[in-house]
């Protein structure tokens, strides 16, 4: 364990030297590329009969399991940590968008993603069972809220707009994981098909970690409150995180959404009442550090993983028609909300397709694919959803900024133009 994590950090820090030295990408991006860059160059020297390198470094990775250090480990950290810097008032403005877009808007995706990709599967000779090409829906449609956060801080978005993205894509990673939890279930005939057990499933899960996200983040909140020692305080948001998180997967209750509650209550009632001035500087610094940290590891992870998956032609042929038909879907799951509550509402001049494109895949996505049992199912969705990923943290991270930039200009000019 100590070498894995030392190589990873190590990885992780000469890889963002290089970056900030030469690349000057977005850090999560160049980190990704980077890796993809080294998996590739080693993929490459194997072939050309120097395989140890190769074969050394895929039995590393094989010796990491991405699903259980992502979903078990880092998730955790990292949404409370995002939470934790987002303004409770401006996320209630938001509310209803947000709410929308993180249930209705994930369902339909769901749902579009899996007809497309029975669709597109067949015409390939993949012959993808429904009930799987809807998993891959589920798994694929949940906006990545450790990808968006990381993309967000180099972009120059409007205020709203932000709020809008962050907290969508804070709240549907966890309805996106329940959906997934259930659909997975069904494929491996393990829960019955009737709407009565899936709507407890989800109430469960998701209700639930709202509800104890709601309970430890108050319990945490007295006990900051009662004390000031700002190494103490830190330790105990350090043990809201850790302990919060076992306790809501021993319950089956969704951990990513009890992080997300208790990091915006202890964010915002937290931060105001119950930590002095240099508690609020020791927390706010720490959850950075773990943020960053955590950040380039994971996404050096997500460029390695490239090592240890199978790719055949026919994946590629079927990431590249996938591609638009995710973003088709993304497309109408952002249009139906934003149609809905723009009779009682007003949205900046371009939400639907900035949302659209700003809706991140990342690493949540692979380790879901990743947890899905061995078989032809398991290999099929897990090449084509990392090859996804890897488009939308590259082409759609890389340009969001632009898009945004544009709209926002196409908004000025016509404010200019009514004035």
């Amino acid at each position: 364990m100590l070498n894995t994590i030392a190589i990873l950090i190590t990885a992780a820090a000469l890889f963002s030297y290089l970056n900030q030295r030469f690349i000057r990408l977005p850090t999560t991006i160049g980190l990704m590329v980077i890796a993809l860059g080294l998996s590739v160059a080693l993929v490459l020297i194997g072939a050309l009969g120097w395989p140890t390198l190769h074969i050394e470094a895929e039995a590393f990775l094989r010796g990491i399991d991405f699903h259980e250090t992502l979903m078990q480990g880092m998730l955790s950290f990292l949404l409370f940590a995002g939470a934790l810097h987002v303004n409770l008032t401006d996320l209630r403005k938001q509310k209803w968008i947000i709410a929308l877009l993180a249930t209705l808007g994930v369902v339909i995706s769901t749902f579009l993603v899996g007809g497309f990709t029975y669709w597109l599967m067949n015409l390939l000779g993949l012959n993808l069972p429904f009930i799987y090409c809807l998993v891959f829906g589920a798994l694929i449609s949940p906006t990545d809220p450790i990808a968006v956060l990381g993309i967000l801080k180099t972009t120059h978005a409007p205020r709203t707009l932000k709020t809008k993205i962050t907290g969508e894509s804070l709240f549907n990673d966890g309805v996106g994981v329940v959906i997934f939890l259930v659909l997975t279930s069904i494929a491996a005939g393990n829960q019955p098909v009737t709407a009565g057990s899936v709507a407890l499933m989800l109430s469960t899960e998701a209700l639930g970690g709202i509800g104890f996200g709601l309970v430890i983040g108050g319990i945490t909140y007295f006990l900051l409150r009662s004390i000031n020692n700002y190494s103490v305080e830190v330790l105990i948001t350090l043990a809201l995180v850790t302990g919060g998180y076992a306790l809501a997967s021993a319950l089956h209750l969704s951990g990513p959404i009890a992080m997300v509650v208790a990091g915006l209550l202890i964010g915002n009632h937290g931060r105001r009442t119950a930590m002095s001035e240099i508690t609020r500087l020791h927390v706010d610094t720490f959850w950075e550090l773990v943020d960053e940290l955590l950040n380039a590891v994971l996404f050096v992870l997500i460029g390695l993983e490239v090592l240890i998956l199978s790719f055949k032609t026919t994946y590629f042929q079927a990431a590249l028609v996938l591609v638009p038909a995710v973003l088709l879907a993304r497309l109408i799951s952002v249009s139906v909300p934003v149609l809905l509550l723009r009779r009682v509402r007003q949205f900046s001049p371009g939400i639907i397709p900035i949302m659209t494109w700003g809706g991140l895949r990342g690493g949540i996505s692979v380790a879901l694919a990743l947890s899905l049992p061995l078989g032809p199912e398991r290999e099929t969705i897990l090449a084509v959803t990392y090859l996804i990923v890897v488009f939308s943290i590259t082409v759609q991270g890389l340009t969001i900024g632009r898009v945004i930039r544009h709209w926002s200009s196409e908004s000025a000019t016509d404010a200019q133009a009514r004035h």
